[in-house]
């Protein structure tokens, strides 16, 4: 095989979500797709704010002459400009349009700072649940993923990981609001976070970095709001996308923001526009940088995903389900019903019952199982059915 080892493991160790996948194809293509609920993918079924399309049709009418050209890697002036105001006002933080770096996405912009971060065998604490690409994205550029288990209620657990850094420490990854889990960390969770990290830049003589992805950050339920790490910890990096708030996945468009107030802020900022470049994005979407300049307050209406949530919070509490109820972003993530707590048998006994979920082994948490409910109404009513006849399955002889 002509494929590196490195992949060839990664690819292998991520083979029994391929399997998944396979057997929801096949399920769908015998039984129909309205007859099989896939709540596996975080992929938003609702189209864009009417805001987003009507933007898109004015620029597309009146082009910005130039739109479609070259730009600096860091992104067109106006764009980071309008970001950076966006974000002093929502924050409190005094950015500028400098410290802004467009991307393609958010998964683009932790691949640019962890580039421009690590040096091979460097290490980064990862917080399971994790999103499952990060271990990816910090092996890609010769880092070494370190996890750390949250508690219980899946918050950061500061002893463990004060216990887990090491000389080789060079940043921490957090993403709140959690996917899978949809938990907000708290202020207390931040300002915690912050004084191991404090001490532990004290130790080393450099920054030990902390790397905020936020992609649901507009995405939270019964008046929740979500505390900004920037303000809790000099050396953050925040990063997102307009994938999830905006529900434009497929546009590939994100942003990258280094706190001004940190003395290395002007030095990463100039190595994340060069590693734009070499990592081969040259510059986030032309276009798409237009089009978000306008739309920086906007987001996906709440209304149906609150609704989603609540149905399927109510059949696991009848299945007899164990769930920490998300705050925000559009996952939950159950512990699973079966006495040996083997998530993907689980898994397997979704799928018979025609139900597509994911193993929490995926997320550097076995035992669990993650849904997605950016799906339809009717996927949602297939989906409680379906973990009502999987429960029933775990204690009853077959």
């Amino acid at each position: 095989m002509g494929v590196s080892r490195q992949v060839r493991e990664a690819m292998e160790g991520a083979s029994w979500i391929r399997r998944m996948f396979e057997e929801g194809r096949r399920l769908k293509q015998r039984l129909g797709a309205d007859q099989v609920a896939d709540l596996s993918l975080g992929n938003p079924v609702e189209e864009p704010p009417a805001a987003a399309e009507a933007r898109l049709r004015a620029l597309a009418l009146e082009p910005v002459p130039g739109t479609h050209r070259y730009m600096p890697n860091a992104g067109f002036d106006s764009t980071r400009a309008a970001v950076a105001a966006h974000l002093a006002r929502e924050s409190g933080v005094a950015y500028k349009g400098d410290n802004v770096v467009m991307t393609v996405g958010a998964g683009g912009a932790l691949n640019v700072l962890l580039k421009a971060l690590l040096d091979p065998g460097d290490e980064v604490l990862l917080l399971a649940p994790y999103f499952a690409e990060y271990r990816f994205y910090v092996s890609n550029h010769g880092g070494v993923p370190v996890v750390v288990q949250t508690d219980p209620a899946f918050r950061p657990d500061v002893r463990a990981l004060a216990a887990a850094v090491t000389p080789r420490t060079r940043a921490v990854l957090v993403n709140s609001p959690n996917n899978p889990t949809g938990v907000v960390y708290s202020q207390d969770d931040l300002a915690a976070l912050a004084d191991v990290l404090t001490r532990a830049s004290k130790a080393q003589g450099r920054p030990v970095w902390l790397i905020s992805d936020e992609p649901y950050r507009a995405l939270t339920y019964d008046g929740v709001e979500v505390p900004w790490p920037v303000a809790a910890y000099r050396d953050t990096l925040h990063v997102t996308s307009f994938s999830k708030d905006l529900g434009l996945p497929g546009e590939r468009i994100g942003y990258l923001a280094v706190n001004p107030a940190s003395p290395e802020a002007d030095d990463l900022v100039t190595a994340a526009t060069f590693t734009t470049r070499i990592l081969g994005f040259v510059n986030a979407p032309a276009l798409q940088q237009r089009w978000i300049e306008g739309l920086l307050d906007q987001h996906m209406p709440m209304e149906g995903y609150a609704r989603k949530r609540a149905v399927l919070l109510a059949a696991l509490s009848e299945g007899g389900y164990a769930v920490v109820p998300p705050q925000g972003a559009f996952y939950l993530f159950p512990r699973v019903p079966r006495p040996d707590g083997d998530d993907l048998a689980f898994v397997r006994a979704c799928v018979e019952e025609r139900l597509l979920v994911v193993p929490g082994r995926g997320f550097g948490r076995p035992g669990y199982f993650r849904m997605s409910y950016a799906v339809t109404d009717h996927d949602v009513e297939l989906a409680a059915a379906a973990l009502l006849r999987v429960a029933a399955r775990q204690t009853t002889p077959r």
